[in-house]
């Protein structure tokens, strides 16, 4: 059994807008097998261009082309990366207004992402137009709790990923938000949603047994609300196997992950980075080579 300790206060979040604090990034672990760092994103929302100079929030930021500078730099300097993006990736600018998300698809396959999941405004295109757009994705789409059956989109998603990077096996699944009163229907047509909580109990419990060695979640659910409704934190408390959950929908900026107990009251790591792709959230995950031996030690950086 993996225990979750030795928590290491590194973990970077950095704008995409510019390359800052590069220094943070020369860490030295380019050739180790058993170091993973993790890229993420959420909510894009079609924001190909960065913000102009005199923007009053967010002056020069985010943009494709920075934010595919920044995601080589960091290749460039270590071996083990995954790109990972929690939905929201239409809707927000004219670019998905002329192009329906085809070009937004493109881009996101050349910077190089290992998977992502829908968020609500991906079916703002209607399921035809998703799965007009998702063809020209080199990256699958993960989405767990939704069942597509009679849709569409039938096929053009999967369940759950695992990707081998170095020595780690890495699982990853999505959750999205309920669509219902949130999307129009005539959008997500016959799209059933299944409770977040239960499903990710299974795909998690699934992929420990497949010997996984990190467990991610990519959710589009909201990172906290004033109400039951669920939500990451609420999430991360209620489930189990999962080390980190990634997610998207409220445009939350966190300066460093969360840190939730689920029901074994084991750590699990909360992260999302705003929206617009003014951030790329980053977290480095080192095993200790016993790890692959034993599965006792996971070290968070």
């Amino acid at each position: 059994m993996m225990e979750r300790r030795d928590f290491l206060r590194n973990t970077v979040v950095v704008s995409a807008g510019v390359l800052v604090a590069p220094s943070l990034f020369a860490k030295g672990t380019s050739n180790s097998e058993n170091h993973l760092t993790i890229l993420h994103t959420n909510d894009t929302h079609s924001n190909i261009d960065p913000f102009p100079e005199n923007h009053s929030r967010y002056p020069g930021k985010g943009g494709v082309a920075r934010r595919f500078e920044l995601i080589n730099k960091i290749r460039a300097e270590e071996e083990n990366v995954l790109l990972l993006d929690a939905g929201d990736i239409f809707q927000g600018t004219p670019y998905f207004n002329r192009y329906g998300g085809v070009l937004e698809m493109r881009l996101m396959s050349e910077l190089g992402y290992d998977a992502a999941t829908m968020g609500n405004h991906d079916f703002d295109a209607g399921i035809d137009g998703f799965v007009k757009a998702r063809q020209y994705a080199k990256f699958p789409f993960l989405c767990s709790n939704y069942d597509f059956t009679n849709t569409a989109i039938d096929g053009h998603t999967d369940d759950t990923f695992i990707v081998q990077k170095g020595n780690i096996k890495v699982g990853i699944f999505g959750v999205g938000v309920e669509l219902k009163g949130l999307v129009p229907d005539d959008k997500y047509k016959e799209t059933v949603y299944i409770d977040p909580i239960d499903i990710a109990n299974d795909r998690a419990r699934d992929l420990k047994k497949q010997g996984c060695d990190l467990i991610i979640c990519l959710s589009h659910l909201g990172y906290e609300y004033g109400s039951d409704k669920v939500s990451d934190r609420v999430f991360a408390q209620k489930t189990r196997n999962i080390h980190l959950i990634i997610g998207g929908h409220t445009h939350t900026f966190l300066e460093k992950p969360t840190e939730e107990k689920n029901l074994d009251g084991e750590t699990v790591l909360v992260n999302q980075v705003g929206w617009a792709g003014i951030n790329v959230g980053r977290i480095d995950f080192q095993f200790e080579k016993k790890a692959f031996a034993k599965k006792d030690v996971l070290i968070v950086e």
